[in-house]
């Protein structure tokens, strides 16, 4: 079977992404397939497993009763509200379908966070979750002016932002930074951003480029071995390839100094042409969406085949 073939043999969420991004199927092709990760596999299923309380697991950031994963040494459970529908934003899940959209009422009106009982789609205080809920928020089309402009007030002067940074640090931090940086673009696309957004935006994006995506910009060092290997899904996490994946969507030429990690992923590509999964991060799941660490990655090919198509087509 080939790569492509192999894409397709799949669930819908990846089959619509692939007919859209690597096939370039008719429109109707693809928003047909597209309209099935509501009603059939992974998406569906997600769906189903909302509670009666509006919720995922019966709360926002973690599952009811699991304060003490920590302590139990089992990583950081995946199963809450936040999780979940960042996993409905990965698949592409279309936001405007009804069990979706009453999913997503519900959310709003029964999700509160465990800080101080916000509402879900107000966020809460670390910018790390803000970035991901704009994310969300933008996608299932409500009004994340408020919540953009409170990231806007937390970037620190090195252009980056820290979910640590209301527990006195002044340095950015590349995870918090990834997860602001893909809201702020969502926002921007959704509303045409301002000038404000689009700035800090920018000067963020700076912030990685200058480190090359896993470098310190001090010494050149790489800051986390663990961001070598790629992930999915990445939660709050970063990792080279996630960085990368950013970078495509802002939609503009490759800049050289993504070279060093578009090399990394060019030569993680397997002789069959596909790539692993090598990072999976530990904690609780709903269900499996691969194979396991060490084995091919529907998901992270499809990543690496758009990116190498938009990289390799920059002088188009």
């Amino acid at each position: 079977m080939g790569v492509l073939e192999w894409l397709l043999d799949s669930d819908p969420a990846i089959r619509w992404q692939v007919l859209r991004d690597l096939i370039h199927a008719p429109p109707e092709e693809v928003a047909a397939e597209r309209a099935r990760v509501a009603t059939e596999g992974w998406g569906a299923r997600l769906l189903s497993l909302q509670g009666d309380d509006g919720q995922w697991a019966g709360g926002a950031c973690f599952p009811a009763n699991s304060l003490n994963w920590r302590q139990e040494n089992q990583g950081q459970p995946w199963t809450s509200t936040l999780p979940t529908l960042q996993l409905l934003v990965y698949f592409g899940i279309d936001p405007g379908s009804d069990p979706v959209q009453q999913a997503i009422r519900r959310v709003e009106e029964s999700c509160r966070w465990e800080h101080a009982g916000q509402p879900f789609f107000s966020g809460e205080v670390e910018p790390c979750i803000n970035g991901r809920v704009v994310t969300i928020g933008v996608c299932f089309g409500r009004n994340m002016d408020a919540l953009v402009d409170r990231l806007l007030g937390e970037k620190l002067e090195d252009g980056g932002w820290n979910c640590e940074s209301e527990n006195g640090s002044r340095r950015s931090s590349f995870a918090t930074t990834i997860n602001v940086l893909e809201g702020l673009l969502a926002h921007e696309r959704a509303t045409g951003g301002s000038p404000q957004s689009m700035a800090a935006r920018q000067r963020g994006d700076e912030y990685l480029l200058e480190r090359a995506l896993f470098r310190r910009r001090t010494t050149g060092e790489v800051v986390n071995p663990s961001w070598l290997r790629f992930s999915f899904p990445t939660r709050w996490h970063h990792d080279v390839l996630r960085g990368l994946d950013y970078f495509r969507s802002v939609s503009r030429p490759p800049d050289s100094r993504l070279e060093e990690a578009i090399d990394l992923l060019q030569s993680k590509r397997q002789s069959d042409g596909r790539w692993l999964l090598e990072n999976t991060h530990p904690g609780r799941v709903h269900f499996e969406l691969e194979d396991g660490d060490n084995e091919p990655s529907r998901w992270n090919t499809l990543r690496a085949l758009r990116l190498l198509r938009w990289y390799e087509g920059r002088t188009a």
